[in-house]
């Protein structure tokens, strides 16, 4: 489900950070380009490559906590194909973008043979207009500690934006962002 995920301890260091974002979305697009388990048919790579992001901005990595849900919660997250996955809730991810309190949940799908990463599909202003109408997803490794950092400069558009043979999950009306997130990819016509 995803190339890169990511997630540190502390806010990044503005001048390094930018630098290292833009080195990660050259190699994703170079495995995209080139790579054989790009999701990408290869002759609809010109149309899709190289692929659109908003500008790199250290404003959207934020600090979240998880509040671990407290119970085994199980969903049925409805996907691209028709078909519907089985996620469990692991908890509720609250931090501040912008200076708004938001949240957003985050899932494991249920019998994944790793639970060490957490799924968060989520929507936002932008979703249909400015970046794919299904939504974005981000990754987050878990750790024990239950603080983490969401870097929306990370967020990706599902595989089956750009192959409709990918079974994408869609995010469900919980993590519904009612503000703009101008970060991560973005519908490659809008890339400016």
């Amino acid at each position: 489900m995803a190339l890169a995920a990511g997630c540190r301890n502390r806010p990044p260091d503005d001048g390094h950070y930018v630098a290292d974002m833009e080195r990660a979305r050259a190699a994703k697009n170079t495995a995209f380009a080139n790579g054989p388990a790009s999701p990408i048919p290869e002759s609809q790579r010109g149309q899709f490559l190289p692929l659109g992001y908003f500008p790199v901005d250290p404003a959207y990595v934020v600090p979240a906590v998880l509040k671990p849900a407290t119970d085994q919660t199980v969903i049925e997250m409805p996907t691209s194909t028709g078909e519907r996955r089985q996620m469990r809730r692991v908890g509720t991810l609250g931090f501040s973008l912008k200076g708004r309190p938001l949240k957003l949940t985050a899932f494991v799908e249920v019998g994944a043979p790793n639970v060490d990463h957490l799924f968060v599909p989520f929507t936002d202003l932008t979703t249909g207009t400015e970046t794919y109408a299904a939504g974005r997803y981000l990754d987050l490794d878990r750790n024990a500690t239950g603080i983490y950092v969401i870097d929306f400069n990370r967020a990706y558009h599902p595989f089956c934006y750009f192959n409709p043979l990918y079974d994408c999950p869609y995010p469900p009306a919980e993590n519904r962002v009612q503000m703009p997130i101008h970060a991560g990819e973005r519908l490659k016509h809008q890339d400016k």
